[in-house]
């Protein structure tokens, strides 16, 4: 809508506080041709041209936007909701990230379904809670469905198993929440009650706490263990179960960034050894940075072993199970007693949906609570077994993914993502310019700017200078990532990463994530063509000039 006819709207009456004018805030607009009528409409009709129109190319600086934010006052009179639409568009949507560009390959997020938009307003308009059925009613048993229809896609389990336990309120197949964050700090908090129940006179570590749960039965301390390229997640959820982020102990991986068998043996060797009990093993079915995944029937037989729960963080990777061919990357997920999936990942929902599913539907029971005035025992209420109470019907939307999309949609975008990873990767190998540090394994890679010729000389460096020019090889990365995310035609994200070919030295890379079906390989090629663009300009010649004065030295 042209910005005049919201100012038209906004100058028919003045605003002001009253019953009335309260009344149609809070009811809808009859007539079509109302002012908020006629709002709702063509805001509906077209939103895709909004975000298009008001989508900048060039960065505005943050402390600028954070000027048109900066009033901490309330307004003592409202405001037309023409007004508050208009600032919306001009000083919010302008200077948002469009996350669902094509050429945004940086993060995890990707474009949208468009028909997510028009069923969020059923979702949005009902607002139900899910904490109980009294504020739910259908959406009560569409979330256990839809924890059933994942729990299916993991475990595979038959179906008098699901005819059996979908619709039974005494368990739970899974808890939806809000991200994998929580649904990793889920899956602990029930590995940790599981580990310390009551037992005579100690009533569980759920009511007495963790000091007196490791006195009574008999440890000094407890701990996770996860691989290195763990989600920083596990950290938090470890702080909040009073384990400490330090009792997240970071297993060594192979030069594939999987983590290391042995090594993850020997660790629990050793932990039992001193007396700590470790609460769960963490296998990765997608490293946030590397998109790699761990040997999981090989981590299952470990945690099988010691007797530790086996949690899979599969916020990312999940969805790979859609796919024919390449579901065997995630062999083993169905022997883990719990997994993380993210729907506004790779089952693209919108921002805030995740859920954890658990093997035996029993399990959640040892995180249960009740409150008389809300989710009483016995009750069908889901937020008995949720850490979050109060929760929006996230759950609908996961099911219209999964019904309008179907297994073979899925299976089409997640190959279409893996296959783009490939074809990126064998675009940058070709070139002389860039090095691949990551193979894909799933959608992520990572490369960085490393010339050939640079890379040839380093081999008669010493182990200092090869330091040296990786760490101007990393501030020139940094530098493209930058120029190029601030010129807003591409993005590209950047992490750091510890190459073996380089003595495992800190450096600097782009990290590419390849899920939106939007991405085409002309889009791909193009961001590598304006990467070698600024690696030309003069700031980049500087520290490459550097770099050649060190191999001269070496020469």
């Amino acid at each position: 809508m042209p910005k005049q006819d919201f100012i038209e709207m906004a100058t028919e009456k003045t605003a002001s506080a009253s019953i009335e004018s309260m009344y149609r805030v809070f009811t809808v607009a009859e007539a079509p041709e109302s002012t908020l009528g006629r709002i709702d409409q063509q805001i509906s009709h077209n939103l895709a041209g909004f975000l298009q129109d008001h989508i900048v190319a060039v960065e505005k600086d943050l402390d600028e936007v954070e000027k048109d934010f900066s009033s901490s006052e309330i307004p003592e009179q409202p405001i037309f909701v023409s007004e508050q639409t208009q600032h919306l568009l001009d000083k919010l949507v302008a200077h948002s990230v469009h996350t669902a560009s094509p050429s945004f390959i940086g993060h995890m997020t990707s474009a949208l379904p468009y028909f997510m938009l028009p069923l969020s307003r059923i979702m949005i308009a009902l607002n139900q809670n899910l904490v109980k059925t009294e504020t739910s009613k259908a959406f009560t048993p569409l979330e256990r469905q839809v924890l059933g229809m994942l729990h299916r896609l993991v475990y595979g389990a038959s179906d008098a198993f699901y005819e059996r336990n979908l619709h039974d309120h005494s368990i739970a197949l899974g808890s939806m929440c809000s991200g994998g964050t929580i649904a990793n700090l889920t899956a602990l908090w029930v590995a940790r009650n599981q580990c310390f129940p009551a037992d005579g006179d100690f009533k569980g570590v759920r009511k007495a706490g963790l000091a007196r749960a490791l006195k009574h039965y008999g440890y000094d301390d407890c701990a996770v263990l996860v691989s290195k390229r763990g989600h920083y997640s596990l950290s938090k959820s470890a702080d909040l179960l009073g384990l400490g982020s330090d009792q997240v102990i970071a297993i060594d991986t192979d030069d594939s960034n999987r983590i290391r068998p042995d090594r993850l043996i020997g660790r629990c060797e050793e932990m039992k050894a001193a007396g700590t009990r470790v609460i769960a093993i963490v296998g990765v079915a997608g490293t946030t940075e590397t998109g790699n995944v761990d040997n999981l029937a090989e981590v299952a037989a470990i945690a099988k072993r010691f007797g530790i729960h086996f949690h899979v963080d599969a916020a990312w990777g999940g969805p790979t199970l859609f796919s024919s061919t390449h579901k065997h990357l995630l062999k083993g997920i169905e022997l883990a007693d719990s997994v993380t999936l993210d729907a506004h990942k790779q089952l693209y929902v919108p921002m805030g949906s995740g859920l954890v599913l658990f093997r035996d539907p029993l399990t959640p029971n040892a995180i249960e609570h009740h409150a008389q005035y809300i989710i009483r025992k016995g009750s069908r209420d889901l937020g008995s077994k949720t850490l979050e109470g109060s929760r929006p019907g996230m759950a609908m939307l996961i099911q219209s993914a999964l019904k309008i999309i179907g297994r073979t949609g899925y299976e089409i975008l997640i190959d279409q993502g893996i296959e783009k990873a490939r074809y990126f990767a064998a675009e940058i190998k070709k070139t002389s310019e860039f090095e691949l540090i990551s193979e894909p394994e799933l959608n992520l890679l990572t490369y960085r700017f490393a010339p050939e010729s640079i890379r040839r000389q380093m081999r008669n460096c010493t182990p200092q200078q090869c330091r040296e020019i990786n760490e101007l090889l990393s501030k020139i990365t940094k530098r493209i990532q930058k120029t190029q995310r601030n010129r807003g035609k591409a993005f590209v994200s950047r992490t750091r990463l510890n190459p073996p070919q380089y003595d495992y030295q800190d450096c600097i890379v782009f990290r590419v994530v390849l899920a939106n079906p939007l991405t085409t390989r002309d889009i791909l090629r193009g961001v590598l063509e304006e990467q070698s663009g600024i690696a030309a300009e003069p700031e980049v010649r500087e520290l490459v000039e550097q770099i050649e004065v060190i191999i001269r030295k070496a020469a």
